[in-house]
């Protein structure tokens, strides 16, 4: 049985008495791995800086501004080729800066966190544009050449 009781720490029952328990610190992963017998490499990093501007009011303008209705639109300019990946949350991501990148750039970003949860990015999703989602840090892996 596998227990929670942090975010960062996961409790095993042993099965044995508590006498003969011990505690040990894994911390390893196999996420940006490029060579080996598992492969699990990088293959993007999403991160967008809006300042003090609305991230949601922020990307929809540029979208407007650009000849787009909706997010979904940008599908067919940035969504070819694209696969399922896994994110990772990293905080110390340098992000693209809203106020002085290329507009396409920036809704190239903003629509490929829109197919991004906090943990997966999933090509055939709903674009969704969130603060939450749009402000994420995240770095994306392929998962194709890893079995376990």
């Amino acid at each position: 049985m596998l227990i929670h009781s942090r975010p960062d720490e996961y409790w095993a029952n042993t099965g044995g008495p508590m006498s003969r328990t011990r505690s040990e610190r894994i911390s390893s992963t196999l996420l940006g791995l490029d060579d080996g017998p598992i492969l699990c490499p990088r293959t993007l990093c999403l991160a967008l800086a809006f300042g003090r501007k609305d991230p949601v009011t922020t990307v929809f303008t540029l979208l407007a501004q650009a000849g787009f209705r909706s997010p979904e639109e940008l599908r067919p300019v940035f969504g070819q080729g694209l696969w399922p990946l896994v994110c990772q949350p990293n905080p110390e991501l340098q992000p693209l800066d809203v106020a002085t990148a290329e507009p396409r750039e920036v809704l190239r970003t903003a629509f490929l966190l829109g197919l991004c949860t906090a943990v997966r990015f999933d090509p055939e999703r709903p674009v969704m544009w969130t603060r939450a989602g749009l402000t994420r840090r995240l770095e994306l892996y392929e998962m194709r050449e890893f079995y376990a």
